[in-house]
């Protein structure tokens, strides 16, 4: 293969050594180096596009692909972008989601797939090669792509607590789409709004707002002790009687030094007095009426000893802004 001419190398040094074919025809390939190296030296990744090995592609390159396939108006958007953003619960099943303005079409090849919209974004975030939706429409549009209320609460929860986008600009982006009402957008930004740090949490505030005996709950308040020292948030609070909820997720305290950092939090709590309740996500979802009855049997043995000495200051969901 005769040597690239400079221009394509610094093309291909910018975007990851993928390239379309009309940038490298612009660049000074002739037409008949590319009918020969296309599939050849090359690999095709998508229509016109190619990357100049024969290796497998990384993540990163087939995205790159996917822009330069789906054209220069063309953004990464869905669980695509929510995964870039730090939104993990977003599963993107191995499709690269791509939106473009409504001149252009929906069509998919390969692994990309691209749909019109009519809503222009602007907090499009370029980073290098890569467009990207705004945090805030690429979380909605991935809540809008799930099946379920579930998923779709796991996802806009992880986008607030996470801080990859604030619940007034996932309400403005539920508004714009003109998400259904009582769909799953609508039940996932509900769960958000209440403070929830994750969909077990969400799910834990169901079964305890089924109770008549229990107050209403406190989500992720901040805890000082009557010293001043800052003590574990808990996941759900009682603040008149000082006593607290943890769910206990294997998603987040599988490892060692994960899950003894979890047991010396709740004997923080335990020590400063708090009655403490751990429940797992799994004891929510499929026993919920056990967790309701150890709830309700831990907040009548604390009413019956002395409240501590503990401050409790409310988290609200409406607090900040994304970073």
């Amino acid at each position: 293969m005769p040597e690239l001419p400079f221009a394509v190398l610094e093309l291909l040094a910018r975007q990851d050594g993928v390239a379309s074919r009309s940038q490298l025809l612009a660049h000074g390939v002739t037409p008949e180096a590319w009918r020969w190296n296309a599939g050849r030296a090359w690999r095709l990744l998508l229509p016109h596009v190619v990357m100049l090995t024969r290796q497998e592609p990384r993540p990163r390159q087939r995205l790159v692909a996917a822009l330069l396939w789906a054209g220069p108006d063309a953004v990464l958007a869905g669980p695509t972008a929510a995964r870039l953003h730090g939104i993990t619960s977003a599963d993107e099943g191995g499709t690269v989601h791509l939106v473009v303005p409504r001149s252009g079409s929906d069509r998919q090849a390969g692994f990309a797939c691209v749909r019109r919209t009519a809503l222009r974004d602007p907090g499009v975030v370029v980073r290098g090669p890569l467009r990207m939706s705004s945090p805030a429409r690429a979380a909605v549009d991935a809540a809008g792509a799930t099946r379920t209320g579930g998923e779709a609460t796991a996802i806009l929860v992880e986008a607030v607590q996470r801080r990859a986008a604030s619940l007034d600009d996932l309400t403005e982006w539920v508004h714009r789409t003109r998400a259904a009402p009582g769909g799953v957008v609508r039940v996932g930004l509900a769960a958000a709004a209440t403070g929830a740090w994750s969909r077990p949490e969400s799910g834990l505030l169901t079964v305890l707002r089924t109770s008549t005996v229990l107050p209403e709950p406190w989500l992720n308040p901040g805890l000082e002790s009557a010293g001043g020292v800052v003590l574990l948030t808990p996941d759900v609070w009682f603040d008149e009687v000082a006593l607290a909820g943890m769910v206990h997720s294997h998603r987040y305290h599988s490892h060692g030094e994960d899950w003894d950092a979890t047991v010396d939090g709740d004997s923080s709590l335990t020590v400063a007095g708090i009655v403490v309740v751990g429940v797992t996500p799994r004891r929510i979802e499929h026993q919920p009426e056990v967790v309701l009855r150890r709830f309700e049997d831990a907040y009548a043995v604390a009413t019956r000893r002395p409240r501590p000495d503990v401050r409790a200051t409310p988290h609200s969901p409406w607090s900040h802004r994304a970073a």
